[in-house]
């Protein structure tokens, strides 16, 4: 078992809770209420910058000329269509501009902007591919079931859409292959650990904030 299976293993429980969330189940069948998926998008959007420069901080760390190819067109991916698809769907659900600029941000967004900068910031290439991987890999389990119908909904369609697909789980396989790839190159393993089940932890309470607000 590689490393990066290894800590998905260890958190297996919460892992699963999330990638099978209400909803994640409501965003399939295309039921999530307008007010929670709302919540959901204007909260979520709140990552764009930070990704984007954890991102970039990929780029700037590697330590590998052709990884740090496919780092950099990601991040000319997640800048287009991702930020496309966020305008749009405020635009279908009437979010105000300032809820689209300056919301007020959830505990769980909080808290993950705040390990995105501290992962940034610390500078170490292992621990934000770590942080990297848990956003992208816990996303593309949710959005694979080849034999679900897509709902109909053009939000929520466009959602899963986004996460899933050849393209995607290439983007995830390097995420998971650079991981193991530079584990031995960590200041401290045991940090790496902690950081994917911190984001982990994370993504299951962003999702139960949808609801609960």
């Amino acid at each position: 078992m590689s490393f990066s299976e290894q800590l998905r293993e260890a958190g297996r429980d919460t892992w699963e809770a999330a990638v099978g969330h209400r909803f994640v189940e409501e965003l399939w069948a295309g039921t999530v209420a307008p007010d929670v998926l709302r919540r959901y998008l204007v909260q979520d959007h709140q990552f764009c910058d930070a990704f984007l420069a954890l991102m970039g901080a990929a780029v700037a760390t590697c330590d590998d000329p052709a990884a740090r190819v496919v780092h950099g067109r990601q991040v000319g991916l997640v800048a287009g269509d991702e930020h496309d698809y966020f305008h749009r769907s405020f635009d279908l659900l009437g979010v105000p501009e300032a809820d689209r600029t300056a919301p007020e941000r959830l505990a769980p967004t909080e808290g993950f902007l705040a390990l995105m900068d501290a992962v940034r910031a610390d500078a170490s290439y292992p621990e934000i591919v770590t942080v990297l991987l848990v956003a992208e890999w816990l996303y593309l389990d949710w959005a694979s079931r080849p034999h679900v119908p897509l709902p109909t909904d053009p939000i929520a369609r466009g959602w899963i859409d986004l996460h899933r697909g050849p393209e995607f789980e290439a983007w995830v396989a390097f995420l998971r292959a650079e991981l193991d790839r530079v584990v031995p190159q960590a200041r401290d393993p045991r940090r790496v650990a902690r950081w994917f089940a911190e984001a982990v932890d994370l993504e299951l309470a962003f999702f139960d904030a949808a609801y609960t607000g």
